[in-house]
């Protein structure tokens, strides 16, 4: 069966994240203050740390090359939303990731003061690295980003047959300005390994206070053109993935797609966690 392939150093995984970075991500997320914009690089940031994360099997030793990564923004222009020394590059390995961050921040967060956890909180601080900054600019040329994307995981299908498929998650809060998606999406997903097609995921990120949907399996659930249009352009969650939603505590139903609609920053969170996991543990 497809999307079985264990993630090795000779057959590395690839994630490639897409970043609507358009005027509207200035609006605020839903239930917070910040903008969209704030939060999405927020989320992934910490994704990409996770990632790094991933990829250590020694203390002693760094990360070790389990998987390739792509941060393209679609905005002001469409290209790699890396900064610092990976700026311009628009496929790195996670060994680059965890050299080349732009910076690491201190941040404070609260954490249990005592053992059995009844004697209140103390701040504490820790090092965020950050890789991705917030853009929010201009309109929204998704079918140019899907395009480029295409273009650079036919180049990578084609040197790791062996590899488990590439996931694509595109990050979204408005239509494309620049054509129809679903052609260019559908290009995406007839590129394939050995192990299976490539999965192409999307999350809507949402301003409106309203519930998130997650991976509905049928289009006449969603309320608006644009919402099942992304369903359209969405793969079906392999089997390991639904049984892993499933597992948070999410109903499922048969044919289910990765796609989240009116997502608030939890929900870009659990995608994430469910969007990025592989079938196999690394090895």
């Amino acid at each position: 069966m497809a999307y079985e392939r264990r993630l090795d150093r000779n057959n590395p995984g690839c994630m490639v994240f897409l970043v609507d970075q358009s005027g509207s991500m200035n609006e605020p997320v839903a239930g917070e203050q910040r903008s969209k914009a704030d939060a999405v690089a927020e989320a992934l940031n910490n994704l990409l740390y996770e990632l790094v994360l991933r990829c250590i099997k020694d203390e002693n030793e760094g990360p070790r090359h389990y998987y390739d990564i792509s941060v393209i923004g679609y905005g002001p222009g469409v290209g790699s939303a890396l900064g610092g020394a990976l700026s311009g590059r628009d496929m790195v390995s996670v060994v680059d990731v965890a050299d080349n961050p732009v910076r690491v921040e201190e941040r404070e967060s609260v954490a249990k003061a005592g053992a059995d956890g009844d004697v209140g909180t103390v701040p504490r601080r820790h090092k965020f690295p950050v890789w991705v900054d917030s853009v929010a600019d201009q309109r929204t040329p998704m079918c140019e980003a899907l395009n480029r994307t295409g273009g650079m995981l036919a180049t990578w299908v084609q040197q790791h047959p062996d590899s488990f498929p590439p996931i694509v998650i595109n990050i979204s809060d408005g239509a494309a300005t620049d054509g129809d998606p679903r052609v260019w999406s559908r290009r995406i997903q007839s590129l394939a390994t050995r192990d299976g097609n490539v999965l192409l995921f999307n999350l809507n990120v949402s301003a409106l206070s309203a519930n998130p949907l997650f991976f509905p399996a049928n289009a006449g659930v969603l309320e608006n053109d644009y919402a099942r249009l992304l369903f359209e352009m969405s793969s079906h969650l392999p089997p390991y993935m639904a049984s892993l939603a499933t597992g948070m505590g999410m109903s499922m139903n048969e044919g289910a797609k990765g796609f989240v609609y009116n997502a608030d920053m939890s929900a870009v969170v659990r995608f994430l966690q469910i969007g990025t996991a592989t079938s196999q543990a690394i090895r």
